[in-house]
């Protein structure tokens, strides 16, 4: 199939330099590091004052956990994170602080972990995810979780999360800064441990698989790398032609570290652009 995405003009001419920077997100936020740092503590604090739900196995391998913050309302919407860092990196426990703001508007969240390239394929990793919504349809209300399932995601969880509405227990998604083409990752750094196959650029792509009815927010920062901003106004706008609900949501400024506060926070953006997909 062919995409209906465009690559920049010229890509193909672009030195691999050019082409990685395209996607290096921290090179160009000089504070990245100080923005993790403060998110990881945040997390571990939160997590640690949490501790009823954690580390819960939803199949054999040693990534494949959810942590589970339930609400006071078990039939309360529950808000599933997915972190992001390119598929390849980063934890689900260091994003434990994206709950606070569901927990406040009365909602429950939840945080899958997932096997890391080059451990697992990108086609290994999105079944990981489908099982983890399984377990999570099934056994969620054991744990206090039994509300409709609202997926979001981050980067390259923002990619998963788009997948995941595709899950017939999903409600709706909320999609943050994510890669929704993957032909151009071949291209780059990224491809060094995902070793993307034709046949999974073609079948993981979002933006070539059928459109989701479901509501689907896709969100981005201002400040954003250019190829990202793209990224996201395309996904969009297919869905708009298809008719397909769901808003996009830009977030002026905001660069793609800083995108997560709108979402921890209970008065944030996107922490209001989850409530509204319900409605």
């Amino acid at each position: 199939m062919t995409s209906p995405y465009a690559l920049a003009e010229s890509w193909s001419s672009w030195p691999r330099a050019q082409r990685d920077q395209a996607y290096s997100n921290a090179d160009v936020v000089p504070d990245a590091a100080e923005q993790v740092a403060a998110r990881n503590a945040l997390s571990a604090a939160f997590r640690a004052a949490h501790p009823g739900h954690l580390d819960l196995p939803y199949g054999d391998a040693e990534r494949e956990r959810w942590d589970l913050f339930p609400g006071a309302d078990p039939a309360a919407p529950c808000l599933v994170f997915i972190h992001g860092g390119y598929w390849q990196r980063n934890r689900r426990e260091d994003f434990a602080i994206l709950a606070q703001g569901a927990l406040a508007m009365g909602w429950s969240a939840a945080l899958p972990g997932y096997t890391l390239a080059p451990d697992a394929s990108l086609t290994g990793i999105a079944w990981q995810m489908s099982r983890a919504i399984d377990w999570l349809a099934q056994s969620g209300p054991a744990h206090g979780i039994a509300g409709p399932i609202v997926v979001s995601g981050w980067s390259a969880g923002g990619h998963l999360a788009a997948l995941a509405a595709e899950h017939p227990a999903v409600t709706a998604a909320l999609a943050i800064s994510g890669v929704y083409e993957l032909s151009p990752i071949r291209d780059t750094y990224l491809n060094d441990k995902l070793s993307l196959t034709e046949a999974e650029i073609t079948d993981l792509s979002p933006i070539r698989r059928p459109v989701v009815a479901k509501p689907i927010a896709i969100a981005y920062g201002g400040a954003e790398l250019p190829e990202l901003r793209r990224q996201s106004r395309t996904f969009h706008r297919l869905r708009a032609e298809a008719q397909a609900p769901g808003p996009l949501i830009p977030i002026p400024g905001a660069d793609h570290f800083r995108m997560l506060e709108s979402l921890w926070n209970a008065d944030g953006a996107l922490t209001r652009a989850a409530a509204e997909l319900l409605r």
